[in-house]
């Protein structure tokens, strides 16, 4: 055979063999984050909470973070402050780390969805913890408190505590998170039911303790004589009784005892000592442990074979924290009855 012919022919197989590679790697592409097939574990998994220095955002983290490396994977947690802007950088970066997944716990309903959206176009999976987005099918899932029902729990027993006629205050948290609307809707839903409280003053404060303080000095000022107060989470909770005493006045788990009654919700360690000091008439465990690991369970499981939790949104009931049982707490935001 001449040379030509053979030149021919070495070139021939040279455009077909580049042919078939451009067809395996057009089939062979990287699936779309929903499309997953499943892989290996292993990785980075980047976790975001809102803020570290709250007991329940730090449990959350702490939590997260030991699932995932138990699971093989390394792991960090880094902190969005409630801050939209902030969450983004934060999810850019594990973007460009090529991260194998993100825990988040949301910094806003509206806010976190196109940064979600970012992540998994980029198919880097994305579950969400403790906070709602307001739109579905964007997450791939979405675990929470279900606080509708901690809010009703509460509420009664804020009632059976505070009695049924009164001036009360409410301290509401972050606005842009939808749990604060979901616990308030649920204490008036209860409180409702008996006319003779009077809510003389709501004020926000974000979920924070210093800021719970500073408001219920205010609420205090034009209203000193206020018999209860109902809170959207134990910091602001626990601010309110920093400064019902630092006003002179009396804080107690009942209103039979004499004293103004404060209510919280999250299950914090601190709270969980005012319940036992009776300074605190009762909090309502969140369970920030079961679902924070869970999240990570299912991410894990979704890298490894591609499998989606049966349904995105997934609620976990709370837990009715008073005297009678304060001493079943465990842990940070672990119940053992």
């Amino acid at each position: 055979m001449s040379r030509k012919k053979l030149a021919a022919l070495a070139a021939l197989g040279l455009s077909a063999a580049l042919a078939l590679s451009g067809c395996a790697g057009q089939s062979g592409s990287n699936p779309s984050a929903t499309e997953k097939t499943g892989g290996e574990a292993g990785g980075f998994i980047q976790i975001v909470v809102n803020d570290p220095s709250n007991p329940y955002w730090l449990t959350e983290g702490n939590v997260a973070q030991a699932e995932a490396e138990k699971l093989g994977y390394t792991a960090s947690v880094a902190a969005s402050k409630g801050d939209v802007n902030t969450e983004s950088t934060i999810i850019d970066t594990a973007i460009a780390k090529k991260a194998a997944g993100i825990i988040l716990d949301p910094a806003n309903a509206d806010g976190s969805i196109g940064n979600i959206k970012r992540a998994m176009a980029k198919n880097i999976p994305v579950f969400l913890v403790n906070a709602e987005i307001n739109e579905q099918g964007v997450a791939l899932g979405q675990l929470v408190s279900n606080n509708a029902q901690g809010a009703a729990l509460g509420a009664q027993q804020w009632i059976k505590a505070a009695g049924t006629k009164g001036d009360y205050a409410e301290l509401f948290g972050l606005p842009s998170d939808n749990n604060a609307a979901t616990r308030s809707n649920g204490y008036k839903t209860v409180i409702s039911q008996y006319p003779d409280w009077k809510k003389v003053a709501q004020q926000t404060a974000n979920w924070d303790r210093a800021q719970g303080q500073q408001k219920m000095q205010s609420i205090l000022q034009a209203h000193p004589d206020i018999n209860a107060v109902i809170s959207g989470n134990d910091e602001m909770a626990l601010g309110a009784i920093a400064a019902i005493k630092q006003a002179g006045k009396k804080v107690s788990a009942t209103a039979d005892e004499g004293g103004i009654v404060v209510g919280g919700f999250d299950g914090s360690p601190d709270a969980v000592d005012a319940v036992k000091s009776g300074e605190l008439a009762y909090t309502v465990l969140q369970p920030v442990a079961t679902f924070a690991a869970k999240a990570v369970q299912q991410l894990d499981e979704y890298i490894r074979t591609g499998t989606k939790p049966a349904q995105e949104k997934q609620s976990f009931d709370c837990i009715l924290i008073t005297k009678d049982n304060v001493d079943k707490m465990t842990g940070p935001f672990t119940y053992s009855g």
